[in-house]
């Protein structure tokens, strides 16, 4: 099993987001990013597999200040020797799948392979509402979980991830859908050029353009492909069409194998070929303290930050692996003998505890819980 560690790139302690519009603080900014990288750098040197960052806008509030997806992981990718930097991820509501795909493609090079990608839907209404590239979608939530819209962002989001495998995948490619089509329908380029037709493919000499392709072809031959942080079956089941793995922070073993059984089958249904813990990745809310009542002290801010910010979009509090390695062995055990895990991923309080803080709870999991788990 390894484990990989996900931040919320928040940009301050309890107190400060408490004062108010943190995130227009460029102070608070400057102090994110050096932390970020000084955390990175030191999960690099303990031995964690991956560091994960969301993307969202607009966060005059400063409670998930991440921004642009591929800075970040340039970022965070510059201060690293090693850790797969992941976005997770690209919100399919806000981006154009075709450049997404190349922006994944150049960012996987600039990388040299240390690159994992998340897409995801969109729940953040109030940017997703300023940011959307088409007016008729909409961010999803509990709210309209059984409205029209809620199954329009579904639909949108198969076709989106759909143009964004097969540009990854293909030389070059021809899409026609619902909501997008590359290229569009009896495009004739409106000025001769003979170099798309002598070193180029998908132009005809009457410059008809009928493929598309992007470039960079991607470093990795398959770039690790996650879902998002997921609870639910049928997400699973549609990543297993692409053999992505969803990130399921749940403890709920019994849930946690109909999880693994279902993708399993879904993805052999698509033909993929399956070796135990590619179903999905695990994972939780994690502070590793020397006693659990410390660790429990330590949570408290975390707890404040997740029903503060998490649960008024819906929310559940997830898996929390919050106590002393005992506690941790004990709880991971558990779950890793219920279903194999390949991949874990650690949510972390960043921003709010102080990177000492942050790199003692590290050190003392890759220390006395990571090794037990090895060869798992």
């Amino acid at each position: 099993m390894k484990f990989g560690l996900f931040v919320y790139c928040t940009i301050g302690r309890r107190s400060e987001l408490e004062a108010g519009m943190a995130g227009r603080r460029p102070e608070l900014y400057q102090r994110m990013l050096d932390e970020l990288g000084e955390v990175a750098a030191f999960a690099d040197d303990a031995g964690y597999f991956a560091f994960g960052h969301p993307e969202h806008h607009l966060q005059i509030e400063g409670f998930e200040i991440s921004n642009d997806p591929c800075l970040m992981a340039m970022w965070l990718g510059q201060h690293t020797r090693q850790l797969r930097i992941v976005t997770c991820g690209f919100v399919s509501t806000v981006n154009n799948p075709l450049m997404t795909a190349e922006k994944i493609a150049t960012l996987d090079h600039m990388l040299k392979g240390r690159f994992g990608v998340g897409l995801v839907r969109g729940y953040q209404a109030r940017w997703v509402e300023n940011y959307k590239i088409r007016p008729e979608l909409a961010a999803v939530g509990p709210w309209n979980a059984d409205r029209p819209e809620n199954e329009l962002n579904r639909e949108y989001f198969a076709e989106f991830v759909d143009v964004v495998v097969k540009a990854l995948g293909h030389d070059t490619l021809n899409h026609q859908g619902r909501f997008w089509q590359f290229p569009p329908p009896e495009f004739v380029n409106p000025h001769d050029h003979p170099v798309y037709v002598q070193y180029g493919r998908g132009v005809d000499t009457d410059m008809r353009v009928h493929e598309v392709g992007i470039a960079p072809k991607p470093y990795q031959a398959t770039i690790p492909l996650y879902g998002g942080f997921s609870q639910s079956l049928r997400t699973a089941k549609f990543w297993a069409r692409y053999k992505g793995r969803p990130i399921v922070l749940s403890g709920n073993t019994e849930f946690l194998e109909l999880l693994w059984r279902e993708w399993e089958q879904e993805a052999r249904r698509h033909g993929h070929d399956v070796v135990p813990g590619e179903q999905a990745c695990w994972g939780g809310i994690a502070v590793c303290a020397e006693t659990d009542a410390k660790a429990q002290a330590l949570f408290e801010d975390m707890e404040w930050f997740w029903k503060t910010w998490a649960t008024p979009f819906g929310q559940g509090l997830p898996q929390l692996l919050v106590g002393s390695p005992d506690t941790l062995n004990r709880q991971i055990e558990t779950v890793s003998k219920s279903v194999p895990i390949e991949e874990a991923f650690l949510l972390i309080p960043q921003g709010l505890h102080t990177p000492a803080q942050l790199q003692d709870s590290l050190d003392l999991f890759a220390r006395k819980v990571m090794p037990n788990f090895a060869d798992n």
